[in-house]
């Protein structure tokens, strides 16, 4: 049994989100959509780029190989949850996908216009490591921190999370802007070598938390038949228990569709003011920055009001304001108003997700000898929300050729979010349980 609330262990736990956020920011957020985007945009064929054969718009090619990865890993966590918790060996899972991902990241140093096509699976192989590794780092939350405590602990893991990705950030920023400094002539070498960094990042500051954290307990008492079977089986046997909590369903189905904006966001956005604005790398990086900075007292700050206000609440609150937000990114014309919209979603990027996670933990049954399995589902719904709302956003553009109005689309899936918030405001006020 893990002793709750020590400090050394929540501080090593957090440490994982230190390693492996440096992937988000990097890869999916600044540097490679920035260089990804330059280097397949040719005089020859402007913005199209073929890919296994076919012919794609380049940013929809790389949403659909994104979507692809979490579509993958939303398949393959029900079954290696279930293995986890009866085996006790989730560190073990956590460490094959930090290395495959780390290693993934550093192969992408290769990536030229020449070598796009398996730089696109390196590309999809990162992307499946970090899901991997952030569904186990997860499941240790309600083990590690009593129900009073998650929303503190889960807000310091994010926050270290943005630290450190913005420490390995500020490195990369030096090469990118500044290649003179250091000798280098070839242009495409610094991104390729931020992309190397990352990768040894990972894996380095992995090691704090896989030395403090125990591997997990056994489920004594329980034969696994078959594998595949029995991963989709213990989902099922979660659904059943999350039937049973009105106040844990009502939850994952906002969840659910608001994850499909957020996510999408964060995934394409780079993308996004790269194709409408031109800002270029070191405006995009500066801007990324900026946001991962915000994101940071954003999520203390989300983490302080749900204690005066309550979860659900602030939720609903954040959930209005990503509204507002696709509105505005929809009629976006120069970098300044980019700048501030950028503001805004650095502030409640951080706090959304934070409170996300923390509400869920907070909603499961207390003592549950599930909790991977529990957090699998959470994972899961997380994935398939990503899948779809990538997906929508590269058919989209595909579609219309406009990635505006793929922007646009996505205040839909908060408005279904709200509606589900408001109904599980309603199911708290029945049972008189504030959280």
């Amino acid at each position: 049994m893990i002793e709750k609330n020590n400090k050394k262990t929540i501080r090593s736990w957090a440490f994982f989100d230190w390693a492996n956020s440096a992937y988000n920011l990097v890869i999916t957020s600044t540097i490679f959509p920035a260089y990804y985007t330059i280097i397949t945009t040719t005089k020859e064929h402007g913005d199209k780029v073929t890919f296994l054969g076919r012919t794609f718009v380049n940013t929809s090619l790389s949403n659909y190989a994104l979507s692809f990865a979490y579509l993958i890993m939303a398949l393959a966590l029900p079954i290696l949850s279930s293995i986890a918790d009866r085996r006790g060996n989730k560190k073990s899972f956590m460490k094959f996908f930090t290395y495959m991902g780390g290693l993934a990241c550093m192969a992408l140093y290769f990536f030229r216009l020449d070598t796009l096509q398996i730089s696109i699976v390196f590309f999809v192989l990162a992307a499946m490591g970090y899901i991997g590794g952030v569904l186990f780092s997860n499941s240790y939350l309600p083990e590690i921190a009593s129900e009073d405590h998650q929303d503190r602990v889960s807000a310091q893991g994010f926050s270290y999370g943005y630290i450190g990705s913005v420490v390995l950030q500020l490195v990369c920023f030096l090469f990118v802007l500044k290649p003179e400094w250091f000798g280098i002539v070839d242009a495409s070498f610094p991104p390729r070598l931020s992309f190397l960094l990352v990768g040894v990042w990972w894996v380095v500051f992995s090691q704090i938390p896989f030395s403090v954290l125990p591997n997990g307990t056994p489920q004594t008492g329980k034969v696994k038949t078959n594998i595949i079977k029995d991963g989709f089986s213990e989902l099922a046997k979660v659904w059943t228990q999350l039937k049973q909590i009105k106040r844990l369903k009502g939850f994952l189905f906002s969840f659910f569709f608001y994850s499909m904006g957020v996510q999408t966001i964060m995934l394409a956005a780079a993308g996004f003011a790269e194709k409408t604005l031109k800002l270029g790398t070191a405006k995009l990086i500066a801007v990324i920055l900026i946001i991962q900075l915000v994101a940071i007292p954003g999520a203390l700050l989300m983490s302080f009001l749900a204690k005066k206000w309550g979860n659900v609440n602030v939720l609903m609150m954040v959930v209005i304001i990503w509204i507002g937000c696709c509105v505005y990114g929809y009629n976006i014309s120069n970098e300044y108003q980019f700048y501030s919209l950028a503001a805004i979603v650095g502030l409640i990027m951080g706090g959304i997700q934070s409170l996300s996670r923390s509400t869920y933990s907070k909603y499961l049954p207390e003592n549950t000898p599930d909790s991977t399995s529990f957090f699998s589902f959470y994972d899961v719904t997380e994935k398939l929300a990503i899948v779809i709302g990538l997906f929508s956003f590269a058919y989209i553009e595909d579609l219309t050729g406009n990635i505006r109005f793929s922007i646009i689309a996505l205040a839909s899936f908060f408005i279904i979010g709200l509606v589900f918030l408001v109904i599980l405001k309603k199911i708290e006020r029945k049972e008189t349980v504030k959280l």
